[in-house]
């Protein structure tokens, strides 16, 4: 059996806002990442960079949906770590947004690595949301003590 990490959150803001603020690099940087190579595009790999690690990242775009659907690989073509993003309106100008990241194996080590990654993109999520409806970043300096581990 395998298991998987998900998220979810309402943001504030019309759904193409929140499209693009999760594939254009210059809109991900108000409270993700610190750089990417490109925005994310189906087929395409882009390389991103975060605040707290000296590492880049691979990401490639699998089957991008505008204001509807992202998906993209994030292993480096290592374990297959696909993350799915659904995007749906709720009202006139309101977006609910579902992060599913699968899968893990069901054992001490998958459950600890989709915990991990839960909370991660429930972060990613309030960072996201704090941006777009307050112009917040709320990564800055909130990861500094990662640096040293």
């Amino acid at each position: 059996m395998k298991i998987k990490a998900e998220a979810s959150i309402q943001i504030l803001r019309p759904i193409h806002d929140v499209f693009e603020a999760i594939i254009n690099p210059d809109k991900m940087r108000t409270y993700f990442i610190e750089s990417s190579s490109g925005p994310l595009e189906a087929y395409k790999t882009v390389i991103w960079k975060f605040p707290e690690f000296d590492d880049t990242f691979p990401v490639t775009g699998i089957l991008i949906k505008p204001n509807e659907y992202i998906s993209f690989d994030w292993s480096g073509g290592k374990d297959k770590m696909m993350v799915e993003i659904y995007l749906s309106k709720y009202g006139e100008d309101f977006t609910i947004i579902n992060i599913i990241e699968h899968e893990f194996d069901d054992n001490k080590e998958g459950i600890e690595r989709a915990i991990r990654q839960t909370a991660g993109w429930a972060n990613f999520l309030s960072c996201m949301k704090a941006s777009l409806e307050y112009g917040i970043n709320l990564r800055t300096g909130a990861f500094d003590f990662m640096k040293d581990i």
